[in-house]
């Protein structure tokens, strides 16, 4: 499903040059849940943004079913982006002045979605993560563990193939970073392919398969053995 080519980024600045990525390679297939776990300025960050179609590899090829997004330009990213790739970060990223309800319609506006069945398809996310009782609920008036599940169900209601977590429990409690981790596992269980960045290697093992990045270039790739 994805496989990634040799690719490496670096960034200038200024009259100094960064090596974020050096020579990466692998494949992830359909339905894998993969944590990609190294310190802060490993890389972890960016070879997520480099195969979610956020930024464009220096050097390489990023391969998704077989496409090299690495070569799209930007008006197609963003197709292959808001349909293929649903997205939850740490900061959560909701607009404040909106209710849950309206925080998951809003890729679907992006889409194209009748009103009606935007909000069908919203309704439905919010249930999927539990927050049925939630829908009018502002960000401000939710935990932090709610707003996660917000964000989870605006990443899942365009019915994507791929989940991009970026250090999804940095901003919750243990309790609460548990019931994100049970969620992501539960997703990964009905289909979809999860590939979560960490730094927290209690939550990289909850994965099935741990990506070890430093300095840039993977260190180890492990599968576990299945439970």
């Amino acid at each position: 499903m994805i496989e990634v080519k040799g690719i490496s980024k670096v960034y200038r600045m200024g009259k100094e040059k960064v090596v974020a990525l050096q020579d990466v390679s692998l494949k992830i297939g359909k339905g894998e849940f993969v944590a990609i776990i190294g310190p802060s300025g490993s890389g972890k960050s960016t070879l997520m943004h480099l195969i979610g179609g956020l930024d464009s590899p220096t050097v390489g090829n990023v391969l998704i079913e077989g496409q090299d997004i690495s070569k799209l330009k930007d008006k197609q990213l963003s197709k292959y982006r808001n349909e293929k790739i649903g997205f939850v970060f740490q900061a959560f990223n909701l607009e404040n002045t909106q209710t849950a309800l309206e925080n998951v319609m809003m890729p679907l506006i992006f889409a194209g979605i009748s009103k009606k069945e935007r909000k069908q398809r919203a309704l439905k996310a919010l249930e999927q993560v539990g927050l049925s009782e939630f829908v009018k609920h502002k960000p401000n008036e939710m935990s932090g563990g709610q707003r996660q599940r917000v964000s989870v169900a605006r990443a899942i209601v365009n019915n994507p193939e791929i989940i991009f977590a970026d250090e999804p429990t940095g901003n919750l409690d243990s309790k609460s970073g548990e019931n994100i981790m049970q969620l992501f596992r539960d997703m990964n269980a009905n289909g979809f392919t999860v590939i979560m960045v960490t730094h927290n290697p209690v939550e990289a093992n909850k994965a099935r398969r741990v990506i070890k990045i430093m300095d840039g270039q993977i260190t180890s790739d492990i599968i576990k053995e299945e439970e």
